[in-house]
């Protein structure tokens, strides 16, 4: 009987120990429902030389000059090593000046060949290149 009582008392017992454990974590625990939620990002920031690579050209200036703005002033072409060729261009709307070699970039513009009258750029926009060709004004004969 003592023991019948003793079984009866815990199992009466028992749901109401449970409860008060239930209580008692669920205070440890904060209450995370209240807390507002956090969006945390990875950003990046450049300190470095030249142009931020993160930002779009379609958005900055660095798609001048284009190649309708530019005129070729001059090319000092060196028959024994073309490489060391140079051409000077001038930027028709702002009157910048340009001297540039084989292989420099002008904005969207890579200078691919200087010849002795005329400079051979590629284009490159939106993934596609193309080829374009800059000479220079004719020359009047005068008598």
């Amino acid at each position: 009987m003592r023991a019948a009582s003793l079984t009866l008392a815990l199992l009466l017992a028992g749901p109401a120990i449970a409860g008060a454990q239930q209580r008692e974590s669920a205070a440890a625990r904060p209450d995370t429902s209240l807390q507002p939620a956090s969006l945390q990002r990875e950003v990046f920031a450049y300190e470095g030389g030249g142009r931020d690579p993160f930002m779009s050209l379609l958005k900055s200036g660095d798609v001048r000059p284009l190649i309708s703005d530019l005129k070729l002033v001059g090319v000092y072409y060196d028959q024994r090593y073309p490489a060391r060729s140079v051409a000077v261009l001038r930027d028709v709307t702002n009157r910048r000046i340009y001297r540039v070699k084989a292989g420099d970039i002008v904005g969207r513009l890579k200078v691919t060949q200087i010849r002795p009258r005329e400079v051979v750029f590629t284009v490159q926009e939106f993934g596609f290149e193309r080829q374009e060709t800059l000479s220079l004004a004719k020359r009047e004969e005068t008598p």
